[in-house]
Formats: structure tokens, C-alpha cells, sequence
């Protein structure tokens, strides 16, 4: 564009000069006229700027700053880039932590991630998704820290050193009394039961969950029971009244028949004790003991009594049938005729006894629940029982 307008420009001048002087004077003096002309208005001509064309308008300047789209969209970071994260644990002292685990939780439903420091006590998390984190570091003897923030798109994040303190030291003792030791000293309250302060009154429970009886504690009871001297003037006494009454004629009269009496009966009374309150206790795993109810109406408490002629606790706290008790006078009565004259010894009169036996202890209960109790002095409270 600039020779184009040099040439323009060099063309008028000199036909202006050619009309104004003709020949070849006139050609010299166009060539001073045109050095000394000419060449300042060429140099004009070419620093002046090319005219625009007619109807085109002047390009707008561009800027520097004008960025182009697709480089700006090359510029912008994934928003769904993943990141990292890492970071140190050590404790207290300064000394690096190894083994301690660090969990890593998103507040999406992605599920956690774990991992273990290094003996550097150092951890790293890659392929993070950018978002809200916490992270869980644990160490046995130390408490627990908890760190959150979030993560941004791409991230490579290092956090602060966690520096993780020493647990205080607490010690949780449980005290657990073994049921066996519970039971000793209740038998203990028991063997100090005397009706009136005197007759024996070891087998009725005033505690309605009373620990079961251990075997050794089931003979040991059965035996102090029967060594008990009350027990003995007991057994005197209703041999007195035998003699009196010629039971078991057999036996004679006088010292020797009254002897023979009194060994049947403390026979009857230890067999009998053993048998039906240890031995088949032990092997059915049964209570052998009355179990005080004392509250409801009288007369739920009269038909509580009477089935407890038949049905008992078992060392579980079950109500079941009392095998042990009906055994026990089945098998007393039995070896029973071993000792006793021969014109007693009658199957028919061994379940009469059996009958009688069961009916023995139905009205023995009812003295229990109605009467007793308020004949033996310094009983503990007493707590509802259990329903049979």
C-alpha cells in the first residue's frame, strides 16, 4: 500500500513541473525541483498512513488482555479431579508414631478407607475425591483424634503433624460374687431359723431368688439338719408317743421296745433327710427348700402352699414337679422295712405311707406360710416370691 501512494504521488509532481517548463532545460530543472521537492513530499507520502477504503470500517485495536475462549476453557482445572491426602503422626515427646490407624470418612456415601502410618508415622490417601473429609486417627494408649476440612478439585494436600496425647489410664474393676458364695451366707441366715427360738427351721427360704444350692452345700445342710439336737429330742418325743400308743406293736414295750422305736424313727428322719432333700436334690438338680410367698390373698396363698407338696424350684429358678421329694419318701419307705416288724412291711401300707407323706407336707407348708413365721424371731425383710 505504501509504493502504490509513493507513486501517485511522484506522478502528479511531475507532470506540474513538465507543463510549467518545456525541453531539456526544463527537464533539469524538474530533476532539482524534484530532489529538492520531491523527496520531502515522498517522505511524507510514505509515513502517512494507507487511507481506508470508502464503506470499510477501521479494525478495532485488539488488547492484550483479550483472551481466547478455548484457551480460557484449557485454563479452568476438572472439578471432578482427584487429589491426595497426607500427613504425620507422632506423640507427645516428639518421636514418630508407626502403627497408628487412620480412617478415612466422606460425607458421601463412598464407602471408608483405612490405613496404617509407617514407622515414619507418616500416611497418605491417594485418589481423593475433592469434597468434605474426616479423617479418625486411633492408637492404642492414646486418645482419638478427629480432623476434618475439604479437599479442593486436583489437591495434593499435606496436612499439619497430628500430634496424638497419651491416654489417661483408667482401670474398670468388676466385682462378680460367685453364686456358690452368695448361697453360703444365705444358708448361713437359714441355720439360724428356730421356730420359737428353738425347733430347726433351715429348710424355708424368706428370699424369694435365693442362690441355688451348690451338691456339697445340698448335704452339708441335710447333714446339719439332722444333727441338730432339737432334732433328737424330736425324734424322742414321737417315740414316746408311739410307746404310748402301741405303734408298731412289733417293737414290744418297755426300754428295748421304746430303743427300737426311737432308732426307726431317727432312721426314718435321717434316710429320709438325705434321700429327699440331698441326694435326689443333687441328681435332679432341684431346691430343696420352701420358698416363703407371705404376700397375695390368703387364698392364693393357701393354694400356693398346698402345691408345693408336689412341685418345687429348680436350681435354675424353674417351677417343676418335686421328683426329689416324692422319691425321697418312696425310697425311705422302702428301705424302711428293712428295720421295721415284719407285720408292717406291706406294699399297700408303703403307698399309704407315700400318701401320707405327701399330705405331711402340704399341711407342713401351710404351717410355713400362715404360722411359723411369726414364730421365729429376727427374719430378714421379706420380698415377694415367685409364682409357681
Amino acid at each position: 500500500m505504501h509504493s502504490s501512494s509513493t507513486l501517485s504521488c511522484r506522478t502528479s509532481l511531475r507532470g506540474a513541473i513538465r507543463r510549467a517548463l518545456p525541453g531539456r532545460a526544463g527537464f533539469v530543472w524538474l530533476s532539482l525541483i524534484f530532489f529538492f521537492l520531491g523527496f520531502p513530499a515522498l517522505l511524507r507520502c510514505q509515513q502517512s498512513p494507507a487511507a481506508p477504503q470508502s464503506g470499510t470500517p477501521p479494525a478495532a485495536p485488539q488488547s492484550d488482555a483479550t483472551i481466547p475462549a478455548t484457551q480460557t476453557a484449557a485454563q479452568t482445572p476438572d472439578a471432578h479431579a482427584q487429589g491426595s491426602l497426607s500427613g504425620t503422626i507422632s506423640v507427645s515427646t516428639g518421636a514418630l508414631l508407626g502403627g497408628a490407624h487412620v480412617k478415612l470418612l466422606r460425607d458421601s456415601q463412598s464407602p471408608p478407607r483405612e490405613t496404617v502410618t509407617g514407622d515414619d508415622g507418616e500416611f497418605t490417601f491417594a485418589d481423593v475425591a475433592p469434597g468434605p473429609y474426616h479423617l479418625t486417627i486411633t492408637a492404642e494408649e492414646f486418645v482419638t483424634q478427629t480432623i476434618s476440612g475439604s479437599l479442593k478439585p486436583g489437591e495434593a494436600l499435606v496436612l499439619q503433624p497430628v500430634v496424638l496425647q497419651l491416654a489417661s489410664a483408667v482401670t474398670k474393676v468388676s466385682v462378680v460374687v460367685p453364686m456358690a458364695e452368695i448361697a453360703e451366707v444365705e444358708i448361713k441366715a437359714q441355720e439360724k431359723q428356730r421356730a420359737l427360738g428353738v425347733i430347726p427351721n433351715f429348710y424355708v427360704s424368706y428370699v424369694p431368688d435365693a442362690a441355688p444350692l451348690t451338691p456339697k452345700q445340698k448335704f452339708e445342710l441335710a447333714w446339719k439338719s439332722t444333727l441338730d439336737p432339737a432334732n433328737f429330742v424330736i425324734v424322742g418325743a414321737f417315740a414316746g408317743v408311739q410307746q404310748a400308743s402301741d405303734g408298731f406293736s412289733g417293737y414290744g414295750q418297755g426300754a428295748q421296745g421304746y430303743a427300737k422305736r426311737y432308732g426307726a424313727n431317727f432312721a426314718d428322719s435321717a434316710i429320709g433327710q438325705m434321700l429327699g432333700d440331698a441326694v435326689f436334690p443333687a441328681l435332679f438338680r432341684q431346691d430343696p427348700r420352701y420358698f416363703y410367698k407371705g404376700t397375695g390373698s390368703k387364698k392364693s396363698r393357701f393354694f400356693y402352699a398346698i402345691a408345693n407338696a408336689v412341685i418345687c424350684k429348680s436350681d435354675r429358678g424353674h417351677w417343676q414337679v418335686n421328683y426329689s421329694g416324692m422319691l425321697g419318701t418312696l425310697t425311705t419307705g422302702g428301705i424302711s422295712y428293712l428295720y421295721h416288724p415284719s407285720s408292717d412291711r406291706d406294699a399297700g401300707l408303703l403307698f399309704e405311707g407315700f400318701a401320707i407323706g405327701l399330705g405331711e407336707a402340704a399341711v407342713a407348708n401351710l404351717f410355713q406360710e400362715f404360722l411359723v413365721r411369726k414364730l421365729t424371731p429376727h427374719l430378714p425383710k421379706h420380698a415377694p416370691a415367685t409364682k409357681p
